[in-house]
């Protein structure tokens, strides 16, 4: 398995910490990319109603959010995945839930996939649209970095024992799948379901529609965890910052962007 760079990433991430000093009142959260949008929404929410404290929100990648946490750079690590087996001595909350959309090309006709011919698209075992009852065009299979908690949740839900081709076109970032998949007839990619807008097509699942309705019901089975993980149960800032996040009100912002809310059911800290 290739490798990942995270040393340039925690490197900025000790340059930001020790530029902005450890006043309690700072809070450095690092993480997911996916969580990251999200919880910056949540942070500048915070900060209308606590201007003396400052939620510093910073992407880099689920693992490279456990790292920071580990190394005690980052007070709150965000991951779109669930915590290894090296990792679970750590603290974790789940925050939300969020679906994860096949996304394709509008103009592109196939509008319902099967797990397997998912799994197939990112293995290689299919090539060419017109094997999957659409047009003759060779698929353009777009994905993850490894390292990414999105990527991570695909390989868990949909791959399996099989392995992501080599030939995929790899982006950073969800918005940049997005982005790509908007521009691109022949490519296909997977994002965070609350990302989905109108320059892109949802696929369905087995004919279950990807949304937050079919992901609480459990319809759709395509979706993962947000987390909120520390070295030990935060305290201060960063444990009321958490509070504020799990509360209704935090909850109902997460919810307007397309997220699975927190409910006292689905949340264990000891996930």
């Amino acid at each position: 398995m290739r490798k990942i760079a995270l040393a340039p990433i925690l490197a900025f991430i000790v340059l930001l910490h020790t530029a902005c000093g450890n006043a309690e009142s700072h809070v450095i959260v690092s993480g997911s990319t996916s969580v990251q949008p999200y919880v910056e929404i949540l942070a500048e929410e915070y900060a209308i109603l606590f201007p003396e404290k400052v939620i510093d929100v910073q992407g880099g990648g689920s693992s490279a959010g456990i790292m920071a946490v580990e190394s005690n750079i980052a007070d709150i690590g965000m991951s779109s995945r669930l915590l290894k087996a090296s990792e679970e001595h750590l603290w974790v909350i789940e925050i939300a839930r969020d679906g994860l959309a096949m996304i394709i090309h509008p103009d592109n006709p196939i509008s319902d996939l099967s797990r397997h011919q998912i799994r197939g698209i990112y293995s290689g075992e299919y090539s060419n649209w017109s094997e999957l009852g659409g047009v003759d065009a060779k698929i353009h299979v777009i994905a993850r970095e490894e390292g990414s908690g999105t990527r991570s949740a695909f390989e868990d839900m949909v791959m399996h024992d099989s392995r992501i081709t080599p030939r995929a076109i790899v982006q950073s970032s969800n918005g940049a799948v997005r982005q790509v998949v908007s521009g691109d007839p022949s490519s296909i990619g997977f994002i965070s379901l609350g990302l989905v807008d109108r320059t892109v097509k949802a696929l369905r699942l087995n004919g279950v529609e990807p949304t937050t309705e079919n992901v609480t019901s459990g319809d759709y089975i395509l979706y993962r965890p947000f987390l909120f993980i520390a070295k030990e149960k935060p305290v201060g800032y960063a444990a009321d910052f958490i509070d504020y996040v799990i509360s209704p009100e935090g909850q109902q912002h997460m919810a307007k962007e397309g997220l699975i809310p927190f409910t006292e059911e689905g949340i264990d800290e000891e996930i």
